[in-house]
């Protein structure tokens, strides 16, 4: 039997998580174990709780309990489920944006980039990545067109922001992903050690056009994309083994970061499946 709680107030001190603590209150750095994120949606909400993630409460429609959520609500009898009727809740900051359920659940543990790229071989780093949309996207293509693991610069937009885990439809659980302490010069010291080549995405005169060769014969290679805008930083386009390309068309200058990294993925992935 689920842990109903009826909801008369949008002041209840239960919907400060969803609706009045800032995304950095949320991560709480100080104390990162007692960190919070929200998930939104039955489908996205359940991707996290398959890989293991612990819900603190949920906030839902009253129809939901019943309907969409009920397997969920199932799975966590003893989980607080914060309810009221829609005009009730569509009063509240964001609520109409979501499809009707949300869930605030612990952060996970914080990985090392070393650990999440064990046993990698196509992995994705993100360089001053701020747009959450464009980290949800850029994950979900990871995800589907076969990087193994994502890495961030100390200046990426958190990927457990609510609106970066919606845009990525859970795929950020399903991920592994790290942070590194230190970019580029830290960074790349451990992306050697662990023996990845890496190549800067860069509109260059000297690069390479991604259907180069000489990037699919590569055993370990490291994708790097850039910043929304300014693209990768000089020095990291200097630090990288390979700069690569994606040739344009009608005079396109480039494309959207992440749309770029869907290209860069499903061409790598693809002459990669096509030797097996």
């Amino acid at each position: 039997m689920a842990n109903i709680i009826t909801l008369t107030s949008l002041d209840a001190p239960e919907l400060d998580v969803y609706a009045r603590l800032t995304q950095a209150q949320l991560r709480n750095r100080l104390e990162p174990e007692k960190g919070l994120f929200i998930a939104e949606s039955p489908k996205v909400i359940g991707t996290a709780l398959d890989t293991g993630l612990e819900p603190v409460s949920f906030l839902m429609e009253q129809r939901h309990i019943t309907g969409d959520a009920a397997s969920l609500l199932a799975r966590f009898p003893d989980v607080p489920v914060y309810t009221a009727e829609r005009e009730l809740l569509a009063r509240l900051t964001g609520y109409t944006l979501t499809r009707g359920v949300l869930c605030a659940m612990r952060r996970p543990a914080p990985k090392s980039p070393t650990e999440v790229i064990a046993g990698a071989k196509r992995i994705a780093v993100l360089e001053s990545v701020v747009d959450a949309t464009n980290i949800g996207a850029i994950f979900r293509s990871a995800a589907a067109l076969g990087m193994d693991a994502v890495l961030l610069s100390p200046t990426c937009c958190d990927p457990l922001t609510r609106r970066a885990v919606r845009v990525s439809m859970g795929t950020v659980f399903q991920l592994p992903w790290a942070t590194f302490d230190t970019w580029p010069a830290g960074g790349m010291e451990i992306l050697r050690g662990a023996g990845f080549a890496t190549c800067a995405m860069a509109l260059r005169d000297d690069s390479l056009a991604l259907g180069d060769e000489r990037l699919n014969s590569l055993p370990k290679l490291a994708i790097v994309l850039g910043a929304e805008g300014d693209g990768l930083a000089n020095g990291t386009i200097a630090a990288c083994d390979y700069t690569v390309r994606i040739p344009m068309a009608h005079g396109v200058d480039s494309l959207n970061v992440a749309a770029a990294s869907a290209v860069a993925f499903w061409e790598l992935r693809a002459k990669i499946k096509s030797r097996l």
